[in-house]
């Protein structure tokens, strides 16, 4: 299945059950989240991708999103610094990618076509989970 078809659908429609909306102490980030369930995927920014994907929201849709992003710009600064998009994809539950094989070999040759300069500037455990992600020893 192409996830990238529905591109004028929001994740409440593509994920059900739609989600009621949060209790009135909600955090923000739940408050976030639930917001970005209604937003069609097409405007969906980096961020709102970074965001979903770290909190395992309907990853079989925005994962794919996030890949094709990557493949353009591996490093993309999504929101918090450079590299955050593609380290929240592939902290991603190996679960996820069971069902998204092609992408997950699409962002796998990103990650092993990154010049060790580049990984190197990356947070701390930055260059472990590439390396775990590639399967290839640290």
């Amino acid at each position: 299945m192409d996830n990238l078809l529905h591109l004028d659908r929001t994740l409440d429609e593509l994920d059900p059950p739609r989600w009621t909306a949060p209790a009135a102490d909600a955090t923000h980030l739940v408050r976030t989240v639930h917001q970005l369930r209604c937003i069609p995927l097409r405007e969906l920014r980096p961020a709102d991708l970074r965001t979903l994907i770290s909190q395992q929201v309907a990853l079989p849709y925005v994962l794919p999103l996030a890949v094709r992003l990557l493949t353009d710009e591996p490093l993309l600064d999504a929101y918090f610094y450079e590299g955050d998009l593609l380290l929240a994809a592939v902290e991603a539950p190996a679960s996820a990618w069971v069902v998204l094989p092609d992408l997950r070999e699409r962002l796998r040759t990103v990650v092993t076509s990154l010049p060790e300069a580049a990984v190197a500037g990356l947070p701390g455990g930055a260059a472990e989970e590439l390396a775990r992600f590639a399967g290839r020893p640290v």
